[in-house]
């Protein structure tokens, strides 16, 4: 692993429903995820889809819930509660940069 991997800085955006079940599970194991992998390196922002629908349309997002890997590119989507965590790593690219 390079030093510019370490400290690269993770953003992720996660599109939510309110406050339903499989959204706050989404963003209770995101956070979990990033406080065991990216501890420090992450940001997050959580767009909910009632109150923004206009953005979510314009990012392609039909279901929720959503996450974004935004930076560092490419970007990456992964749809559900993103239980799995070796399976979110691997679709977002971050088993061998961040474990």
């Amino acid at each position: 692993m390079t030093a510019a991997s370490r400290q690269a800085m993770y953003k992720f955006r996660l599109f939510v429903a309110a406050d339903t079940l499989n959204s706050a599970q989404a963003a209770s194991n995101l956070h979990a995820l990033c406080k065991a992998h990216l501890a420090g390196r992450h940001e997050i922002e959580v767009v909910d889809v009632f109150k923004d629908p206009k953005r979510a349309l314009a990012e392609g997002v039909r279901m929720t819930p959503t996450l974004l890997k935004l930076s560092p590119g490419p970007v990456r989507r992964i749809v559900g509660t993103l239980a799995d965590v070796a399976r979110v790593m691997q679709t977002l690219g971050l088993d061998a940069e961040a474990a």
